[in-house]
């Protein structure tokens, strides 16, 4: 009875900071879980074209999620930068870090941007299915083009999330979102007069959506007085080398990082397509519910990197510490329901998608493999953004390298194609990596937190 009651105390005492980190994590959950609604509907209407424009958007979306992921990355660094500086209230160098993200994410458009342009004409040589091929590249090609538009709207969300406002992001990405699926049902079956556009359609969907969003974003924080002020304190000679070598600095490992997590799993999706047609639909439907699970520790993760950064700035370590665990008990609470509802529904949700008798029974194991690792996938998602609040960039990287190429790739293969395993051998390799990944980022919080609370702060600030 002791027991139970020191562990009721122990929850107690977090109360306030679970309400603190949800008031934060909530709206930016229900801006990624719309989403992730949007490609789960994406999936839907193209799975009732067929298995293969179906394999084809899985194909041609996941060759696009690498390099995309990449450039998302770079473009977190500002969060944690403008947090520390916002607790602390230097506004001016908030706007500095503002404006120079701003041009910091054009740079990496034209960067990464080129880099996917050479992608684009590799597609066909990766043994993916023949009826498969043309469509994903065009799904690719189309997708590409709203690169830009994408992080100018994550210079401008970054900013509103490092001073923590995560309203205005989450208001213009449902929007959007609306707009995307509407555009869906438009463009996709070619309502409205329309012509059918397919696969293609759905891209086109998303571009449009994402270049409204940008626009929209932007004219909502220009105009927004509380948040104006930062405009008056933009100059042209405040565009410095050394606050892009800063945001480079943090920016580099997140978006390696982020580049070597994706690589790595969608190495093996280019694995499942050498399973054909079948597997590679059965891919999209499992990953696709992953994703939209994993919307919501991404809100818990946004959350927990403001949080974080802003108890750093303001010098107050153990509430910092606390605020992180809050964070990873709130994602090991949703993300175990989220498990039980995927193992138990796991048919009756591969019925949303196809008919396809075969595409259903393989999704439905897939489906499986997908609850056993959702609290892993939640941990990990977590205490990457706590690390990340406390300046940590570097960990996650390494992490990244370990997990994702060196485990993914080679357990995906031998499990998947050596042994003969198919697609369920390369989803072992997933749950493997995950829960691997969840146990090292969570022992270096541990050591960090401790580290920061024994130092008052991190090297460089301690001396101060």
């Amino acid at each position: 009875m002791a027991h139970v009651q020191s562990l009721i105390a122990y929850f107690q005492g977090y109360i306030p900071f679970y309400r603190r980190n949800l008031k934060l994590a909530v709206p930016v959950m229900l801006a990624q879980l719309g989403q992730g609604t949007v490609q789960l509907l994406d999936t839907i209407m193209v799975g009732q074209l067929g298995k293969a424009e179906l394999a084809a958007v899985s194909f041609g979306g996941a060759t696009f999620f690498i390099g995309f992921a990449a450039a998302l990355g770079l473009s977190f660094g500002s969060t944690p930068l403008i947090g520390v500086q916002y607790a602390s209230g230097h506004h001016r160098k908030v706007s500095s870090i503002f404006q120079n993200s701003i041009l910091f994410n054009t740079i990496v458009t034209l960067v990464i941007g080129s880099l996917m342009l050479g992608v684009y004409g590799l597609m066909g040589h990766l043994g993916q299915p023949e009826e498969v091929c043309p469509m994903a590249k065009s799904y690719y090609l189309i997708l590409l083009s709203s690169l830009p538009f994408v992080l100018w709207f994550q210079a401008f969300r970054q900013f509103m999330d490092g001073v923590g406002n995560t309203k205005y992001a989450m208001i213009v990405t449902v929007s959007g979102n609306a707009l995307n699926i509407f555009l869906n049902w438009v463009l996709i079956f070619g309502h409205l007069g329309c012509p059918i556009l397919g696969v293609d359609g759905a891209a086109y969907a998303t571009l449009i959506s994402r270049i409204c969003m940008c626009v929209a974003f932007i004219l909502l924080v220009r105009n927004e007085r509380p948040y104006s002020r930062y405009f008056m304190f933009f100059r042209r000679d405040k565009f410095t080398c050394q606050e892009l070598k800063d945001l480079f600095k943090i920016s580099s490992p997140i978006g390696l990082q982020m580049f070597m997590e994706c690589f790595g799993m969608n190495v093996a999706v280019i694995f499942v397509g050498f399973c054909g047609t079948v597997a590679l639909a059965s891919h999209q439907i499992a990953i696709t519910v992953s994703c939209i699970t994993w919307m919501i520790s991404c809100g818990i993760a946004s959350a927990t990197t403001i949080r974080v950064s802003h108890q750093l700035g303001a010098g107050e370590f153990h509430a910092m510490k606390k605020a992180g665990i809050a964070s990873i008990h709130l994602s090991l609470f949703f993300m175990g329901l989220c498990s039980i509802v995927i193992i138990l529904l796991k048919t009756p949700i591969a019925h949303i998608f196809t008919d396809d008798a075969e595409v259903i029974e393989l999704a439905s194991v897939l489906l499986i493999m997908t609850g056993i690792y959702q609290m892993a996938d939640g941990l990990q998602t977590v205490t990457i953004g706590a690390l990340r609040g406390m300046k940590n960039v570097i960990t996650p990287m390494v992490v990244a390298f370990i997990c994702y190429i060196v485990v993914t790739i080679s357990v995906s293969y031998f499990c998947g194609i050596y042994m003969g395993w198919g697609a369920p051998g390369i989803w072992f390799a997933y749950i493997l990596e995950l829960y691997l990944a969840s146990f090292l980022l969570v022992r270096r919080f541990r050591k960090d937190t401790k580290r920061i609370i024994e130092e008052g702060g991190l090297p460089e600030e301690a001396g101060r």
